[in-house]
């Protein structure tokens, strides 16, 4: 590939977090039996008339405002027309030559910024089910409302493509406007791959691979496209514009049809909705309501609190996640003790991103806050704290409810050394191994001593008594 450079541009289609369609009452909830969240309107029965979610359009502003989009003052619906079985109207309501927002910007890490070209609402599909022979259709997805995010081709390799696209995802999370959950099919892709010499200018031809709903298939199916349209141009054969899908089992693409131009769906204005109109006012209300982007809570949480990249991106995952850190963190002298136990002791207890995402933890963050402050306040050390918190987990209890005041006084040094010689004189085994240089060893005999003090003996202080008296003992 080395001689050939990518070209894509993605078109991101997100269902949008309303709670009823785009054009009617139904709801948008996922799942349920098939052909029960539909009515005569969002299955287009003749004689019933739409009406525009104004959520949608505010959605839709937001997520504009927040990949650095102009937002329209005027814009309209078209209809997009096109037999398919799951559009029992056989025509879509999108937009066209008006979109809401445009000409705006996502960057990525190393600074190239992908252009956007618009985002338009329309509403969704529904969904064809293959079985035994069959082909059945579920229109209950008809009429979800959509944003369809166009980038300009300013995607230069597969990397740029999923950064691109996670980016997005954590951005339209963040607003709240969408849960963006790829495996339930609320945020796929339209990938438009093609290739051209390197240090050439004019565009080659462009395939579209279509609804793409994970990143790893994404990555495969771009690098065999890539691979594939290479080998026809080095054979002297033509790239033919068609659209195309991701066969997973064989790792290949595969082509579905030949790829439509705008003409080829004959656009027209939709007749029976009125002019979209976004005020000055409306655009400045809601910018007033878009959260801290993640981007820029992340700069915030290294240059403030001092986090490492690697954990603050931990934390600003999800929105949960960022919310709970935000009020554990309020007062207390060092975030990253908030930080360590959440993607430390926390995170190890959550299986898989879903489960992260929806953060149900058996600790509020006003108790992980009253807990922390205790080791800041010097009347616990970090192990109590690590200890304390396991228990909080377990239980849900509060710090108060599970370390007593007697707990919180510490070790005097002689109780310190009394148990210290006691764990040496009960793990004759570990001081023979620590002697000859396993220095792991110690480790289970501070073991000990935490246990017998019931971790209020300070581990670093204990440690170095442990030394002295092993030193001492094996000296004489």
């Amino acid at each position: 590939m080395s001689d050939y450079e990518l070209v894509c541009g993605l078109e991101t289609h997100i269902e949008l977090s309303t709670k009823t369609k785009i054009f009617c009452s139904c709801t948008t909830e996922f799942g349920g039996d098939p052909n029960t969240h539909c009515c005569p309107v969002c299955i287009g029965l003749p004689g019933t008339l739409p009406k525009l979610n104004k959520k949608v359009v505010e959605y839709a502003v937001m997520a504009g405002l927040a990949t650095n989009c102009e937002i329209s003052p005027v814009s309209k619906m078209d209809r997009k027309n096109y037999v398919y079985p799951d559009l029992p109207k056989a025509y879509q309501i999108s937009q066209y030559d008006m979109p809401l927002c445009k000409n705006g910007y996502v960057e990525l890490s190393n600074g190239r910024k992908i252009r956007i070209l618009r985002i338009h609402i329309e509403e969704d599909a529904g969904k064809l089910v293959h079985q035994r022979g069959s082909t059945y259709v579920d229109y209950n997805r008809g009429g979800v409302p959509l944003i369809e995010i166009v980038t300009e081709p300013d995607i230069r390799s597969i990397d740029e493509a999923r950064e691109y696209l996670e980016r997005l995802q954590l951005v339209m999370r963040f607003l709240g406007i969408s849960d963006c959950k790829m495996q339930e099919g609320s945020m796929r892709c339209d990938v438009n791959v093609s290739v051209r010499p390197q240090g050439t200018e004019a565009l080659g031809t462009r395939t579209e691979i279509k609804n793409m709903n994970s990143f790893t298939h994404m990555a495969k199916a771009m690098e065999y496209e890539v691979n594939r349209q290479i080998d026809l141009l080095q054979s002297g054969e033509k790239v033919v514009q068609e659209t195309r899908r991701y066969n997973e089992e064989d790792d290949c693409t595969e082509s579905m049809r030949g790829k439509e131009d705008a003409h080829d769906y004959r656009y027209f204005r939709e007749p029976d909705l009125v002019t979209i109109q976004v005020s000055g006012e409306t655009v400045a209300r809601l910018r007033e309501k878009l959260p801290e982007l993640p981007h820029q809570r992340l700069e915030r949480y290294r240059a403030e609190f001092g986090i490492p990249e690697a954990d603050a991106q931990q934390l600003i995952k999800y929105r949960r996640i960022a919310e709970y850190f935000e009020a554990a963190i309020d007062g207390v002298q060092n975030p990253k003790i908030v930080a360590n136990c959440m993607i430390g002791q926390m995170f190890s207890r959550l299986n898989g991103d879903s489960a992260k995402e929806s953060f149900q933890v058996n600790v509020t963050p006003e108790n992980l806050n009253a807990l922390v402050k205790l080791l800041d306040a010097g009347k616990i050390k970090m192990n109590l704290l690590k200890a304390t918190l396991e228990k909080m987990l377990d239980t849900g209890k509060a710090p108060g409810e599970l370390i007593s005041e007697a707990d919180m006084g510490g070790v005097d040094a002689d109780a310190l050394k009394s148990a210290c010689e006691q764990a040496i004189a009960s793990n004759p085994n570990a001081v023979s191994d620590y002697l000859s240089g396993k220095e792991k060893a110690l480790k289970a005999i501070l073991g000990s001593v935490m246990k017998a003090t019931r971790g209020r003996a300070d581990a670093t202080e204990a440690e170095k008594l442990l030394i002295q008296l092993i030193q001492g003992t094996n000296a004489k």
